[in-house]
């Protein structure tokens, strides 16, 4: 990661003190965010949404919760994020932002248990096994 591609100081988001923080997973993946009353913008590791996740479907699923509750241009969100790949990220940045989202405002929760934002999903990869080539793949068999 080149220093250029990282926000100047001058326009990174700098959280006040009436902030909600929370924790979201997804795989590998751990995301910590800081969320505050403002104008929507979107910081992911001091880079903006757009250049941290190219892909549109990955800032549709890191937005969904906000626009489920109609909120994405009322907060401004921070988040670190680490540990596992682009997809396992962006649903941990979801699952964070649910939970901050039903931190800041407690009606919100119905809303966002409705659409399964705030449900942590328990999918993991499986442990490779020993004796086996991954988690259930053999190796190859020769008969002769």
């Amino acid at each position: 990661m080149t220093n250029s591609a990282l926000l100047p100081k001058a326009e990174r988001l700098k959280a006040p003190s009436d902030k909600e923080t929370a924790t979201g997973r997804r795989k590998e993946a751990v995301a910590r965010v800081q969320m505050y009353r403002g104008t929507g913008r979107i910081q992911v590791n001091r880079r903006e949404l757009k250049e941290y996740f190219g892909r549109p479907t990955l800032q549709m699923i890191v937005k969904q919760p906000l626009e489920a509750v109609r909120m994405a241009d009322k907060v401004d969100v921070i988040v670190n994020v680490r540990g596992g790949g682009l997809a396992g990220q962006a649903g941990a940045v979801r699952h964070a932002i649910s939970r901050a989202l039903a931190d800041l405002d407690t009606t919100l929760r119905p809303l966002l248990r409705r659409g399964d934002y705030l449900t942590r999903d328990p999918r993991m990869k499986e442990r490779k096994k020993y004796g086996r080539k991954g988690a259930r793949r053999r190796f190859q068999f020769s008969k002769r």
